[in-house]
């Protein structure tokens, strides 16, 4: 007789009395079937998804306990008596088991159930079918039937009865009652795989009470209360695991709609899981961390293109404040937990590489993936190859090129699944631009599976781009908040309409009485625009320069009404002390007057601690206006209700379109304005150049490869060479069909080919002894192997320009014959970067007032590097000089006295002042420095002959990178914590990064000044996120050396 079928049933908690109520769960907006479960094999309805619990005395999760109703155990009990009381077992010799006939008078269409309570397992028998079938049916229906059933248990209960199994083995058992421990077994063993966080940890914390009296004979009568009180005593006297059983079964659902994920995208189907192919955790986690609810419709339609779904490349491009860098979230997310490959974000500047760092590495934390930073000195290259956890590198330009060309040294290039580009419009800047078009063309030639997205809010040329990147393209003129553009000339405000001839139309004239003095003081009317928004919206004004900047703050404070400063009076004292203790007793005179007003400055001449105080101090609203440059329209996000634009100027350059854009788009904030506002001031001169800058399309985004040539086409060509990408003329002409050059050929002058300026390039490398071989004049596809030369290679690794390399390996082979080691002196001065020079001008009291105050060995380096006393003293006294000397020498051993009185002091505000320099300037020069170092570091380590080096620069590079007490270095590795913050913590008593990682963000919250709770969570995930890195290094290493290698001898 065939077994009955079985349906396991899981009712919905709402109608339990005894259970907690418990939160619904909201369905995605594109929730998708593929993460639900198996419906059984019954006839009764689908399984309904469980109830969460947050108990952890709750051992059974969504099953009740049995101890909680003595009255269920007895109508189980009488049920069964009931109907079972006639059930026959008829044993065979060979071990078979028979089922009887159950009640053989009820009719055969009607089927048997009883009502449980909720969430109780249901068992129903459906008397439809015929008993009588053949033994090998039994078997494969007892299979699916099960699978079935055992779907829907919790991993205790199967374990349980896998141990019971294990007890009968040596009962002889037939077919069908194999095919049920088969059964058993798989299931068990999809439980034990579905969770990748717990999966070993919960077999092996849940030990089976060795004490329990397990019944040998499985098929020995035995009634079903009986059975069940058997059951869930084995799950109750379970060894007790030290997390909750909810936080268990959440971490198993996480895993499982990961897996289901994975294989979904795989396959790029339109149906793709909870949360667009993600876990429902992220979409959780988004609400948590950036109060995000659900997306704009755009978003959903990127997300859904079947462009990305296959997997091809795409840029997009939307306004500034659209919400673009959510949607390439979501993909980095999809492809770390997914796709399970590594991520390389590119972000054009070290501040916003920080904030990006800060903000994702909590999502790193909850969903078990590494975010690693790339930018100034930190990186390591090649990037440490992980275990498990796979890791998002977010780098600048550079550090990014660089972790590029280590990835294919290392044949690890496919590792990469996936690179994003914010503002990709960087590929037409410079010498910047043609370091991201070279990174961008040796992924495309060197990896055909590395997926490439690019975002931009200001592209024009789209279709060049498509060309060069092989991609699909997506834009949307969508904006959460109205952008409304004005341009004020005189007392009359226009608001910008492209339908009209001009350009402009009438809007207002501005209603603001004028005394005679204040019109003298602010001809441009800007009291009058900023005090019809502040202190109750933010306003930024952005400045053709630095001190514009600081005159426009001075000049908007000195002519308000003293009621502002009594809008959150007591936060902007307190700012004002923190930029105190920052500046060790030093305050910004300017920022002392303007900050009382809610008003600040905000440019390159800050600091790094008081460019984040101020930040954070705008972004909370305690100041309510900022007078900035251009560079915080590229920067991190400081949305305002109005912006001005004090003159259509960047320096001495007249306003590019692209520029323009990017500083109105800072105007209105999500969710908080209704609409945003632009009002661009315009001298009556300079009327017709804005009405051209208005209505003119975006500039066109050009390869800079020919522009910039030793940081740009021989760059290049040496690294493409050195990584073995192209070893012949002939494969290099090919590569070069892969650049964004190559597709802008009307750029190359009729006279030269891109075939004859590779050409040109390659025999100056091998000049410069960077390349070694031969291209034949009469044969241009000659097959003349290339090969780097040691030094070409440093260069490359080292990320050297090639206009300074043969310079830097002279005077690092100068100094190997007499370093002066008594202080760093020496080798600061080796790594002082070439660039920074031109920008010098030194004093030359100060320069002889330093060098004075130097030992007589330091004193020697200066003779050493080529500037001798004589010469200083007499350019201190005015005397004339007949004796040539390199002024770049000069100005770079200056720098060097500056870098060097930075390290003994650790205090800008009192070096700066001691050299008279602006402290920004100061600032610039150390971050460079450490940067540089990093750079002559990897030079260094290409070359056996500077081994000396290695060990002297490693301990440099980090001196320079936090300038700071040693004490302090630890919590300065955290992103986001910068001296004055590094200090505060170090003196409440966290002293280490563990004691950051375990820290509570509300202690911290309370115990540090100016620590708002979300700077604390984020510094707290920060340094787990690091701990975590650190940790998962250090156990590949001891994996590595326990490894038992594969070519030991044998004995025969």
């Amino acid at each position: 007789m065939a077994e009955p079928r079985l349906a396991v049933r899981r009712k919905s908690c709402a109608g339990s009395a005894r259970k907690r109520s418990r939160a619904p769960v909201q369905p995605s907006a594109v929730c998708s079937p593929v993460a639900h479960k198996r419906l059984s094999s019954g006839d009764g309805p689908p399984a309904e998804s469980s109830c969460s619990n947050d108990s952890e005395e709750d051992m059974f999760g969504d099953y009740d306990s049995f101890c909680g109703n003595d009255s269920l155990l007895a109508q189980v009990d009488d049920i069964e008596h009931k109907y079972l009381q006639d059930e026959k077992l008829a044993v065979k010799a060979s071990g078979e088991i028979v089922p009887g006939d159950l009640q053989p008078g009820i009719p055969q269409k009607k089927q048997v159930s009883f009502s449980v309570p909720e969430n109780m397992v249901v068992l129903k028998a459906d008397k439809e079918d015929a008993f009588q079938v053949s033994e090998t049916d039994a078997v494969g229906n007892s299979q699916e039937q099960t699978d079935s059933i055992l779907d829907e248990l919790p991993s205790s209960q199967l374990l349980y009865f896998e141990k019971m199994d294990e007890l009968s083995s040596a009962s002889r058992m037939s077919p069908a009652s194999e095919g049920w421990n088969k059964c058993m077994n798989s299931s068990s063993e999809k439980i034990r795989s579905a969770s990748s966080f717990c999966c070993d940890a919960e077999c092996r914390n849940r030990a089976t009470d060795s004490s329990l009296d397990f019944k040998s004979d499985l098929f020995k009568t035995e009634s079903l209360k009986d059975h069940l009180k058997s059951a869930m005593t084995g799950n109750a006297k379970a060894q007790t695991l030290q997390v909750s059983k909810t936080k268990q079964l959440q971490e198993a659902v996480l895993s499982e709609e990961i897996c289901v994920a994975r294989k979904t995208i795989e396959s790029s189907s339109v149906d793709i899981g909870p949360f667009y192919g993600l876990p429902s955790k992220v979409k959780d986690l988004f609400r948590q961390f950036r109060g995000i609810e659900m997306l704009y419709e755009w978003q959903h339609d990127c997300l859904m293109l079947e462009s990305l779904q296959q997997r091809r490349n795409l840029i997009y491009s939307l306004p500034t404040s659209g919400g673009k860098t959510l949607v390439a979230e979501i993909i980095i997310l999809q492809e770390l937990l997914c796709r399970q490959k590594d991520v390389l974000m590119i972000l054009p500047y070290v501040a916003i590489v920080e904030e990006k760092v800060r903000g994702l590495s909590s999502f790193g934390i909850e969903l078990g993936f590494l975010v690693e930073e790339y930018a100034g000195s930190k990186g390591r290259f090649p990037p440490i190859k992980r275990r498990k956890k796979k890791s998002l590198y977010i780098a600048t330009i550079e550090k990014g090129h660089a972790l590029v060309n280590s990835l294919i040294e290392t044949e690890r290039i496919d590792d990469l699944g996936l690179v994003v580009v914010d503002e990709l419009h960087m590929l037409g800047e410079g010498s910047r631009g043609a370091t991201l078009e070279m990174t961008l063309a040796k992924i495309l030639y060197a990896s055909k599976n590395t997926q490439i997205i690019g975002m931009s809010a200001t592209l024009n040329n789209v279709g060049d781009l498509q060309k060069f990147l092989q991609a699909e393209y997506y834009t949307n003129n969508f904006r959460p908040v109205e952008l409304k553009e004005y341009i004020k000339i005189r007392d009359t405000i226009y608001a910008v309409d492209s339908k009209t001839e001009n350009g402009f139309t009438f809007s207002r004239l501005l209603n603001f009485k004028y005394s005679s003095n204040l019109e003298k003081a602010d001809p441009d009317h800007i009291i009058a625009l900023v005090t019809e928004v502040i202190p109750k919206y933010s306003c930024l004004i952005f400045c053709p320069t630095k001190k514009n900047c600081e005159n426009v703050a001075s000049m908007v404070c000195k002519y308000l009404k003293k009621e502002f400063r009594a809008h959150r009076e007591k936060e902007k004292q307190d700012l004002i002390k923190n930029l105190k203790y920052i500046g060790n007793g030093s305050v910004c005179p300017v920022l002392k007057q303007t900050i009382p007003f809610g008003i600040a400055y905000h440019h390159s001449g800050l600091t790094n601690d008081e460019r984040k105080s101020i930040e954070e101090a705008y972004s909370a609203g305690v100041l309510c206006l900022l007078a900035c440059t251009a560079t915080l329209a590229a920067g991190v996000n400081l949305p305002a209700r109005r912006v001005i634009l004090r003159a259509p100027y960047v320096a001495n350059d007249f306003l590019k379109k692209h520029q323009y854009k990017q500083m109105i788009g800072r105007a209105g904030r999500a969710g908080i304005d209704s609409a945003g506002e632009s009002i661009l001031i315009v001298q009556e001169k300079d009327k017709h150049l804005v009405q051209d800058l208005i209505n003119s399309p975006l500039e066109n985004c050009y390869s800079n490869l020919l522009l910039e040539l030793t940081k740009g086409m021989q760059t290049l060509l040496l690294s493409v060479v050195g990584l073995k990408i192209a070893v012949t003329y002939e494969e290099v002409n090919n590569f070069m069909c892969s650049t964004l050059l190559s597709v802008q050929k009307q750029l190359l002058s009729k006279e030269r080919s891109l075939s004859e300026i590779i050409k040109d390039g390659l025999e100056k490398l091998i000049e410069k002894g960077l390349l070694k071989g031969r291209i034949s004049e009469k044969d241009n596809n000659s097959k003349c192997t290339l090969t780097i030369t040691p030094l070409g290679k440093a260069t490359y690794k080292g990320s050297i320009d090639l206009a300074y390399c043969n310079l830097l390996y002279r005077e690092l082979k100068k100094g190997l014959e007499g370093l002066i080691l008594e202080s760093n002196l020496h080798l600061l001065y080796l790594t002082t970067p070439y660039d920074t020079t031109s920008n010098c001008s030194p004093d030359w009291m100060i320069y002889l007032r330093q060098f004075n105050q130097l030992s007589g060995a330091e004193q020697k380096v200066a003779d050493i590097v080529g500037v001798p006393e004589s010469f200083i003293t007499k350019k201190a006294s005015g005397q004339a000089i007949r004796k040539n000397v390199d002024s770049a020498v000069v100005n770079r051993l200056y720098l060097s006295f500056v870098l060097y009185a930075l390290l003994k002091e650790t205090n800008i505000w009192s070096v700066s002042e001691k050299f008279n320099m602006s402290r920004g300037y100061v600032q610039n020069l150390l971050n460079s420095a450490a940067s540089f170092a990093s750079c002559v570091l990897r030079f260094c380590e290409e070359l056996e002959e500077f081994w000396v080096y290695k060990a002297l620069l490693t301990e440099l590079t980090k001196q320079l990178t936090y300038c700071v007490k040693t004490e302090l270095i630890p919590l300065m590795e955290v992103a986001g914590v910068l001296e004055a913050r590094a200090k505060q913590l170090y003196n409440a008593g966290y002293k280490t990064l563990a004691h950051l990682a375990n820290a509570d963000p509300e202690t911290l919250v309370k115990m540090i000044e100016h620590l708002s709770r979300r700077q604390a969570k984020q510094i707290v995930s920060s340094a787990k996120m690091l701990l975590s890195e650190k940790a998962e290094a250090l156990q590949g290493e001891v994996e590595e050396l326990l490894k038992v290698p594969t070519d030991i001898p044998e004995t025969y």
